[in-house]
């Protein structure tokens, strides 16, 4: 259900730097304030106490793209460009893809990135060991994956090292979208000796990516300087400075302590009379947001219940009101500017009349037979935040339920769903990591789906998206997909909410930034002229 809840990112960026925690601390280096700003982009930011999210086989999040690559990767354009993988080809069955490595593509430390790199960062990415939330979503399509992952196998049958620089990768069946799946962090290199080091591994990474960390002064700062022998050219801007829990980014940007951030409370900077609105870039990101029904608990076993609990929402009232007008809504699973996405598409209404009718005729007869209903949220102590209030409110008001509300510790938040320790109701939402329906309606809404916490399951949407999956032409696929949106609808394992927009103030100075509605890492793509 949640590889990250960063359809939330862009509307409350602030409260991430408020929130976050490290653990411990290093010293820093004499030279740490000897970084020429002028050459620096500087950027506001926070850290996570939970290591798993530093490993590209575990993070929930998009990773760590300045450090870390892989073979395939998105251009701002959002073009599928060759990475670590200079090219590649794919049989006549669709099934088995041959990747040649770049020769110049070296790991930080100057050794050359070869196939067995690949194979030992994945064989330990879907290892028992690792027990990655997230591995098998991305890489399960891979022939011997699942055996691996099982503790069935020690190696990934479906792969196969021809040379150093040749990678041979089988997979289950023709599925046109499997090499996008690739771009996620899962699927990245990392260096064997690095990793088996142990410990804080991640605070000293060999990488491959466009950037190498330099330094790491918890609760202060990282920095980035370019990769000089990046394979694809050094990037333009010599370092990348992210100041930890320096304050409010958006003050800071005002200071020009911070070069890029984003906006929370829009208003302002929306008037043309305002001196900053013409650094203001805008966009609708990849994302939806929802409220996860657990499907297989009371009383969200009942398809009236789930139902009631949606059409008793007011969509508009809570963006107006939560989202200060600043989202889209949501009355399905695919976002805005995704292929499949339809303006014909009927969600459920917010009809507080028909939604306790629906209470009513479920087995639980209405409200008052409704057992006590958890929700359960990222967050600190007994604060309620905003978005679950006015849930809680609209529910009470239209259905006559009462919720409680538990707060999980935010580091920690997707660890604790993935093992299934939460209420009956849950905070969700999804950003693509790459312009496939097959990202949102498989990944979320597949029986057995790792993201599935909701426990859905429904065998005749199971059968579209099996069938979507190998459909090779591209509009019986797009076809199937809003079919299946159609079902995920009507059965309401999810409330759809919102389609969040990004706004984000950048400095004139920085050139070459364009908005991209998911993670890529565009530093490489930027430079700095008149700073």
């Amino acid at each position: 259900m949640i590889k990250r809840i960063n359809f939330l990112r862009n509307v409350f960026a602030a409260l991430f730097v408020s929130i976050f925690i490290t653990a411990s601390a290093h010293p820093a280096p004499a030279w740490q304030n000897d970084i020429p700003l002028n050459q620096a982009l500087v950027l506001a930011g926070g850290e996570t106490t939970n290591p798993r999210e530093y490993d590209p086989a575990t993070t929930h999040g998009s990773g760590d793209k300045l450090i870390y690559s892989g073979l395939v990767s998105f251009d701002p354009n959002l073009n599928l460009t060759p990475d670590l993988a200079e090219t590649w080809e794919v049989s006549g069955d669709g099934t088995i893809y041959t990747f040649h490595l770049r020769a110049n593509a070296y790991f930080h430390n100057g050794r050359s990135v070869i196939a067995q790199d690949f194979v030992y960062s994945w064989e330990r990415a879907v290892s028992p060991a690792i027990a990655s939330d997230t591995a098998l979503t991305y890489l399960s399509d891979i022939v011997g994956v699942n055996e691996v992952a099982a503790g069935q196998a020690d190696h990934i049958s479906g792969l196969k090292v021809i040379d150093d620089l040749t990678l041979q990768v089988t997979i289950d069946s023709p599925k046109p979208y499997f090499v996008l799946k690739l771009t996620y962090p899962t699927a990245f290199v990392v260096d064997k000796n690095n990793v088996e080091q142990g410990g804080e591994w991640f605070r000293e990474p060999n990488g491959t990516g466009p950037y190498i960390l330099i330094e790491w002064t918890s609760n202060t700062r990282m920095v980035y300087q370019a990769n000089q022998n990046f394979y694809l050219g050094a990037p333009s801007i010599p370092f990348v400075i992210v100041n930890m829990y320096a304050g409010d980014p958006q003050r800071l940007y005002e200071t020009g302590d911070v070069d890029i951030t984003g906006v929370g409370s829009i208003e302002r900077f929306l008037d043309p009379a305002e001196p900053l609105h013409n650094e203001l870039i805008s966009g609708v990101s990849l994302c939806t947001g929802y409220v996860v029904f657990d499907t297989t608990r009371p009383p969200f076993d009942d398809v009236d219940v789930r139902k009631a609990f949606s059409m008793a929402f007011n969509r508009q009232q809570y963006i107006d009101i939560v989202m200060g007008g600043h989202a889209l809504p949501a009355v399905g699973i695919y976002p805005p500017g995704l292929p499949g996405f339809s303006y014909e598409l009927q969600g459920l209404p917010y009809d507080s009349a028909q939604a306790r009718e629906l209470l009513k005729r479920s087995k639980y007869g209405g409200a008052d037979g409704l057992p006590p209903i958890v929700y359960t949220d990222a967050g600190l102590g007994s604060n309620v935040n905003a978005d679950v209030a006015a849930l809680a409110e609209m529910w009470q008001k239209n259905l006559g339920v009462t919720i409680t509300v538990e707060n999980l510790e935010p580091n920690y938040f997707s660890d604790q769903i993935y093992v299934g320790n939460h209420g009956q109701l849950l905070s969700g939402g999804w950003c693509a990591d790459y312009p496939d329906p097959e990202n949102f309606a498989d990944v979320l809404f597949h029986t057995g789906s790792n993201q599935n916490s909701g426990g859905y399951s429904n065998p005749a949407l199971d059968a579209i998206l099996e069938q979507a999956r190998i459909e090779q032409d591209v509009t019986k696929r797009i076809a199937l997909y809003q079919q299946a949106e159609r079902i995920i609808v009507e059965d309401a394992p999810v409330l759809f909410t919102t389609h969040s927009l990004s706004y984000q103030l950048i400095k004139p100075y920085v050139k070459g930034y364009s908005f991209t509605p998911f993670d890529i890492p565009i530093e490489r793509y930027m430079w700095l002229d008149g700073k």
